[in-house]
């Protein structure tokens, strides 16, 4: 009988590369050949656990499934209800509700491990598991805070493990078609970078509800909040809503910005964020009354991110988002009845010498004007992951399997680190530009200056606290 010891497993898989059997003499029948075409022996297959597996969580699971590669072995989630598909998708799997049980009681029998809960409890998740060796998959935005950010980071590299964040756009095709492009030069420099979205698609710039509502009996409400400070439990907070409660969410930002600006990342070779400025909507709760909902993320946001000179560039990047449905200016190149990026999100890059777009993923990529599109047909420079999007979650499959080093994924924490921490450092912007002290808005209007090594904003002391969170107690994040 096959065991799912991760040790055993990864001997037998060293065993079959190394053709250890082959060296003592006996003749090695291929698996294909004992098991028909596409059989995969279990040996080879990935023993996949799954931290938080309702919505986004079931879907990502099914598709590691799919890649014929990966055996889910373990599902773990707070809410019995959000399971149910999963459990019935997977019903040889073991279930549990506390990731920490599971961790605890199963390490030993789990390959990798794959988070899908909401922001606020990825960190101490996904660390958890890395410390016990396995590689991880973190849907995006990879942390809730900045100083998260960064020792995720710095634990792929200790930890020696496969990653990789869950913005699947990464591996499409139309990051690399813009990457060709601006290889060949047909933009220019590029100095310039319009990111919007139409989201948030929930309650945000509202007041936290003031009636209690009780806990449903399939959820374990203590489990939910984990690292977040305990509150009591409210209606239209799970599943969906909390992303516009800085609690446990990262707002339009978080959630749509590892999808969007992952293509500027990724082609001009960025990393960390020098300076961020930031306004918001206002909301009126009477005549010039503004409300203040410090709890909740804004209903509309513009950002201004400054990115210091990169290989690929002759000097600093200037990176504009946009979210609440709020879009930059069209550009002239783009005819009166063109949509502009997808509809709702969009990526515009401004070079010396053109301007190429594309929609949310980098989906359809052009260039303007998008007559030019057609006529500049480049030879392929950068691998294609098979199945594009799509094919993300395999290609962390077979990278786990592979080994770290062995084969190379889309969105590594090497690279997911540095994109998410700007992201929360537009966030941090964001949240000094609506904070409130002594009946006055100090941030409103400043352009903060990060001092990337500290990791702290130099001259707006105020938002530091947004850095790195305070853990409820007994949920503290671990030292990497």
């Amino acid at each position: 009988m096959e065991s799912n010891n991760k040790s055993t497993g990864a001997t037998r898989r060293d065993f079959i590369k190394t053709g250890a059997a082959a060296a003592a003499g006996f003749m090695v029948v291929p698996r294909h050949v004992l098991g028909g075409a596409g059989f995969v022996a279990p040996s080879d297959k990935l023993i996949v656990a799954g931290i938080g597996v309702g919505g986004k969580g079931n879907s990502d699971l099914k598709n590691f499934h799919d890649s014929g590669k990966a055996e889910i072995a373990f599902l773990c989630d707070v809410d019995d209800r959000r399971a149910a598909d999963s459990v019935k998708r997977f019903p040889k799997a073991k279930y549990y509700k506390d990731f920490r049980e599971m961790l605890d009681k199963e390490h030993k029998n789990i390959d990798a491990v794959s988070v899908s809960t909401p922001d606020h409890n990825h960190a101490i998740q996904a660390l958890a598991a890395m410390q016990l060796g396995k590689h991880v998959y973190v849907q995006k935005p990879l942390t809730h805070d900045i100083f998260e950010a960064r020792a995720l980071t710095e634990a792929a590299k200790k930890y020696n493990v496969v990653t990789q964040m869950g913005n699947q756009g990464a591996s499409g095709d139309g990051v690399r078609i813009m990457r060709e492009w601006f290889d060949a030069g047909l933009i220019g420099d590029v100095h310039t970078i319009y990111t919007w979205t139409d989201r948030p698609v929930w309650p945000q710039g509202i007041q936290w509800p003031q009636q209690k509502a009780e806990v449903p009996k399939e959820l374990d409400w203590d489990l939910w909040l984990g690292t977040a400070p305990y509150k009591e439990y409210v209606d239209k907070l799970v599943p969906f809503n909390w992303r516009g409660w800085w609690d446990y969410g990262t707002g339009a930002l978080g959630d749509m910005g590892c999808h969007i600006m992952e293509a500027p990342f990724s082609i001009l070779g960025l990393q960390y964020v020098k300076d961020v400025q930031a306004s918001v909507g206002s909301v009126y709760v009477d005549e010039f009354k503004r409300g203040y909902f410090p709890e909740s993320c804004p209903p509309s946001s513009y950002a201004v991110l400054t990115f210091p000179k990169s290989e690929k560039t002759s000097g600093d990047v200037t990176i504009h988002w946009m979210d609440g449905g709020i879009q930059p200016q069209r550009p002239e190149e783009l005819g009166a009845n063109e949509v502009f990026g997808d509809g709702g999100n969009g990526i515009l890059f401004m070079g010396t010498k053109g301007k190429m777009m594309a929609g949310c993923y980098a989906e359809n990529p052009r260039l303007l004007p998008t007559s030019l599109t057609e006529q500049h047909k480049l030879p392929v420079k950068y691998t294609r992951v098979p199945g594009g999007a799509g094919g993300h979650y395999a290609q962390w499959v077979e990278a786990c399997i592979a080994g770290p080093g062995n084969k190379e994924v889309s969105s590594p924490f090497a690279i997911a680190g540095p994109l998410t921490e700007a992201l929360l450092m537009a966030n941090l912007a964001i949240r000094g530009s609506d904070l409130r002290i002594d009946n006055k808005y100090p941030g409103r209007s400043l352009k903060l200056i990060w001092d990337n090594d500290a990791m702290k904003v130099t001259n707006f002391d105020a938002v530091n606290q947004f850095v790195k969170r305070k853990y409820r107690q007994g949920w503290e994040l671990p030292t990497v």
